[in-house]
């Protein structure tokens, strides 16, 4: 396991250091510039379009960005950050902030393709990184390369490590929990909620991502702010951590870029907010908006909740709780730990059952992301069910798995799908430039903007026209 774990690291690094992160800042900036600071310009209208009014039995702006936001929320913003800070130190959250408001201009464009390329059939809308390549560059091999990635990273990858943080929320009642036959039984349970779920309809979850979660994440956001203001005087050292640990030689260079606060917080701030990464646009596609740029400006806010918000969130509680960084414990048992410190046994019961909460609607969310690519790739039903099989097993195993191993999976296929996403999005990123401006000319004129694809030049989409 230690060679394993050293091969998908070393493989990492370069990955990351080399490709992943200048294509990350290329995107950011260059999308950021062709879109006149849409993050910032149109920031009010990203809120308005939270309210626009979905068809009957279709998908509304706010539930799809609830749907997204909800799969999202979940180790990345706890386990994740917590897991960042203690790697890279406080520098890393700077690193985390500057790529979430640069990606949140990759994740607007990315999003607003989804919606200008999406498909439709008898259940609804569907799209993604997968459609628009497709239709965009009419390169199919590459649009089924990508959902192969996103397949691996998000039913295999990712929900493994959903799995092991929720089994992981246990290890403070339990002693000696990972050593015990606890950890089985969990995902034992686990495994066969979601194979309900799985078999049962997605939609099923739909009550927790659009109530549950967004009541659980407020929960959290107080309880961050509770620990805030009770150590108001640590707040400037606070922050003076993170500001001067961000740009010191260690912050940039160290252990070879690994273990830097530089390529922990683009790793960390990428897992929590998948801006730029391809999968945000699969829930995306599934709105019943006016407009394309209106679900675009809809993923805004969600970046701005899921990093500047939720991940902010964990920062306070970690960097004010007074527990020494190299105390031994990582991901969730530090958070649990840190919450203690501060509010005694609730606090730590919350973030419990805040990550059952979230890690339980990622597995649907990211289950669903999955389904979507497995149906561009063949609408075949012996396949998707053999796929949900595999699913639930890895869901099983992913509650006894080791930690090192799952992050440095996880990190290689977000990696690598995140690549595929950029590129394409540099290629086509045009198109979402021209349905921008005409969103923008209509707002001019006073217009409640309505979309119609032969208006900027497109004559390849399946809904638009």
């Amino acid at each position: 396991m230690v060679l394993i774990n050293g091969l998908l690291e070393s493989v990492n690094n370069r990955l990351y250091t080399y490709i992943l992160i200048p294509l990350l800042i290329i995107a950011g900036v260059y999308f950021t510039f062709r879109t006149k600071f849409v993050q910032f310009r149109l920031f009010k209208d990203a809120l308005k379009s939270l309210t626009e009014k979905a068809e009957k039995g279709k998908v509304s702006s706010f539930k799809s960005l609830m749907i997204s936001t909800a799969s999202r929320i979940g180790v990345g913003h706890i386990a994740g950050i917590a897991s960042a800070i203690i790697i890279g130190g406080p520098g890393s959250v700077f690193w985390m902030w500057i790529m979430a408001l640069l990606g949140s201009a990759s994740a607007f464009v990315e999003s607003t393709l989804a919606q200008v390329y999406k498909v439709q059939d008898e259940n609804g809308f569907r799209g993604g990184p997968s459609y628009y390549i497709n239709k965009a560059l009419g390169k199919r091999w590459i649009g089924v390369l990508f959902s192969c990635l996103l397949i691996a990273a998000y039913a295999y990858g990712f929900n493994a490590m959903q799995s092991f943080q929720l089994s992981s929320a246990f290890t403070p009642y339990i002693e000696n929990y990972k050593d015990s036959i606890y950890p089985i039984v969990v995902g034992a349970v686990l495994a066969i909620v979601v194979a309900l779920v799985f078999w049962g309809g997605t939609d099923r979850v739909g009550f927790i991502s659009v109530y549950i979660v967004p009541i659980m994440a407020i929960a959290y956001i107080l309880l961050s702010l509770v620990i805030f203001f009770k150590n108001i005087d640590k707040v400037p050292a606070m922050f003076s951590a993170i500001f001067v640990n961000a740009f010191n030689f260690k912050a940039i260079f160290g252990a070879m870029f690994y273990k830097s606060a530089l390529m922990m917080g683009v790793k960390r701030g990428l897992f929590s907010n998948e801006a730029g990464m391809g999968s945000a646009p699969n829930a995306a596609a599934t709105a019943d908006v006016s407009h394309p740029v209106s679900q675009g400006l809809a993923q805004i806010i969600s970046v701005f909740i899921d990093t500047m918000i939720i991940c902010t969130s964990t920062v306070f509680i970690v960097l004010l709780s007074g527990l020494n960084l190299d105390c031994g414990l990582i991901d969730i048992p530090f958070v649990q730990e840190s919450v203690y410190q501060q509010v005694g046994p609730i606090g730590m019961h919350l973030i419990a059952f805040s990550i059952f909460a979230f890690a339980f609607t990622s597995i649907i969310g990211n289950y669903c992301y999955a389904e979507t690519n497995i149906l561009f790739i063949k609408n075949d039903k012996t396949l998707l069910n053999i796929f949900r099989i595999t699913c639930v097993v890895v869901v099983f195993f992913g509650s006894m798995a080791d930690a090192n191993t799952v992050w440095n999976i996880s990190d290689l296929l977000m990696g690598l799908m995140a690549v595929v996403n950029i590129i394409v999005i540099l290629l086509i990123g045009n198109t979402a430039f021209k349905v921008l401006n005409d969103y923008c000319r209509q707002k001019r004129l006073n217009k409640t903007p309505t979309f119609k694809a032969s208006d900027v030049g497109l004559d390849d989409t399946d809904v638009w026209n």
